[in-house]
């Protein structure tokens, strides 16, 4: 019934691009929105990522072929045109600097389940998490403690831990929403992370445009108490863990798991890194924690040093003096801010994630857990392992590019128009990121499209520092809402990958979370703080409606008459 669903949406489609042809004189408009719609849609119906994206991108690049050909030459000029743009996505440096971090690290997390790293330190957790909750937690400190980089937490936290949330019956899904929901939202407020840079830059441009002069890591700092939903997300994940109560489809899946041990559901494609069962693993006499902590604190320690080095490298390379001599003079706070910033995170980690690799197979190959060879094997094994993650990123990012010359984030940002009352602004931008980043599938896309718009805009409604740290923090916030809920996700993909879920179904459970919350963000805080409330008592106030929407809605998954009504 989905495959006649999906060959008749398909067929419609193709058969009314001719007419819509007729109706772009004006510009695109509307119909700029059919390719993300397209993919999204057929993402739920035929629970075929890559498919979608496929039918996404053909939909996008003969809307661009109909708008010079017609309805007949315009499928072959479509097939080429699309053909392009996946040479165009692999070639941008900074996305094949992330397919090469995701082939590597999938190779680390082999090695490290070769070695019994993984086994070893899911032994050491299991006897201190002692039930679902502490299991959770402790998943969520783990993703609190890799901050600085939201793919190296994504593709870190959910291998390590998936044996002891699994040994726990925690459902795939609930361990996807863990990892999700921590690695962007901390990411997003650390001090330091290799998202810093690019946000600056975002606010700096915003400033320059109105022509004022501002310290924009000072603007930063000011922005982090209005990241509401970053920061109320992250308290969900907390007090649904501690209190063990889900609701909505995510309950569904905590009680299959606790009542019929199935982590995943029946028929789920799960995506993985690597099928560690099948990788000869260590004997239970030579299981070592080193060999999971040693790696891992290798990548940890050397993303920061490469992240350090490559952004001084860079600033030495630029033409600010100023700048120079600032990282020069001495060793500080904020030298170790502005190389961070001026990172390019995408080779750093690559670098990192190498060394970690180094580091594991000299360690297994001391120790005599195997070969050389057959280290380079599981290396190669566990790459491998990562080639659906790769095409549906390397979909997803052709997918952005197509819907970029088509305009639609243009088309979603010229929605606001007429007159703004200031106490909803906040609420309206952080809405339209959302769509924006829902839409293209990318909070930095989302950022770069809306921050230059939304300082200009905040400050012509009101020239309030705190008006303007709000609408700042929307942007942000907004953003990471709206990638959180779209399959077509880089970070949404890599979670599913981190967490060996079925992506669609890793989207269906957090949805329902991501959604109140992002209410409760918008209705409890943005707008009464905009009104004049405090922040903090915003924040309080936000606090405590995450928390009585768990306990008023969710449930235990214990509850045996509930789950078997």
């Amino acid at each position: 019934m989905k495959r006649t669903i999906t060959l008749v949406l398909l067929l419609a489609f193709l058969v009314t691009m001719p007419f819509l042809a007729s109706r772009f004189s004006g510009g695109w408009e509307f119909w700029s929105l059919i390719p993300p719609l397209v993919a999204i849609t057929l993402a739920f119906i035929s629970k075929n990522v890559v498919v979608s994206l496929f039918i996404g991108i053909f939909s996008g690049t003969y809307l661009l072929a109909l708008h010079d050909g017609t309805g007949l030459t315009s499928v072959l000029q479509a097939f080429i045109l699309m053909t392009k743009e996946f040479v165009r996505a692999l070639s941008d440096s900074w996305n094949a600097g992330i397919v090469i971090q995701t082939f590597t690290i999938g190779g680390l997390i082999a090695l490290i389940s070769v070695m019994g790293g993984t086994r070893a330190i899911a032994e050491k957790l299991s006897r201190r998490a002692r039930s679902a909750a502490s299991a959770q937690i402790y998943t969520w400190l783990m993703g609190i403690f890799i901050f600085f980089d939201d793919y190296a937490n994504l593709l870190t936290v959910g291998p390590i831990m998936r044996p002891v949330t699994d040994k726990m019956k925690v459902s795939r899904e609930k361990l996807a929403f863990i990892i999700d929901s921590t690695a962007a939202p901390i990411a997003d407020i650390a001090l330091i992370s290799t998202w810093i840079g690019y946000e600056l830059g975002l606010i700096k441009q915003g400033y320059d445009a109105l022509g004022l002069d501002v310290n924009a890591y000072s603007v930063f700092l000011n922005t982090i108490p209005y990241r509401f939903y970053s920061l109320l997300i992250l308290f969900f994940i907390f007090v649904s863990a501690k209190s063990r109560r889900d609701f909505g489809p995510m309950l569904k899946a905590e009680r299959r798991a606790y009542f019929e041990g199935k982590l995943v559901a029946d028929g789920a494609t799960v995506m993985s890194a690597v099928d560690t069962e099948k990788l000869p693993v260590a004997s239970r006499d030579r299981l070592r924690i080193s060999n999971a902590l040693v790696p891992v604190l290798t990548l940890i320690a050397g993303a920061f040093a490469a992240l350090f080095y490559n952004g001084y490298q860079n600033i030495l390379a630029g033409d600010d003096p100023a700048l120079i001599a600032s990282v020069r003079s001495a060793f500080s706070f904020s030298t170790l801010r502005l190389c961070f910033s001026a990172a390019n995170a995408s080779i750093a980690m690559t670098q990192a994630a190498v060394l970690a690799s180094l580091t594991a197979i000299f360690m297994g190959w001391r120790q005599k857990i195997y070969s050389l060879k057959n280290a380079v094997d599981a290396w190669i094994k566990g790459a491998g392992g990562m080639v659906i993650t790769v095409t549906i990123l390397i979909l997803a990012w052709t997918l952005s590019g197509v819907i970029g010359k088509l305009g639609t984030a243009d088309y979603l940002v010229g929605i606001i128009g007429g007159r703004i009352p200031h106490f909803l602004l906040p609420a309206i931008i952080f809405i339209l990121g959302a769509l924006i980043s829902f839409a293209t599938g990318t909070s930095y896309g989302t950022m770069g499209i809306l921050m230059p718009l939304a300082i200009p805009l905040a400050y012509a409604v009101s020239s309030d520092p705190a008006a303007m740290y709000m609408s700042i923090g929307a942007v942000l916030s907004g953003a990471i809402f709206g990638d959180h809920c779209s399959p077509i996700s880089d970070t949404t993909i890599l979670s599913s990958m981190g967490a060996a879920c079925d992506h669609i179904d890793h989207v269906n459970t957090q949805l329902m979370y991501a959604i109140p919350v992002a209410l409760i963000s918008i209705l409890v805080c943005l707008i009464p703080t905009a009104l004049g409330l405090p922040v903090i008592i915003s924040l309080l106030a936000g606090a405590g409606s995450v928390t009585a929407l768990i306990f008023v809605a969710g449930k235990h998954r214990e509850e045996v008459e509930a789950f078997r009504v």
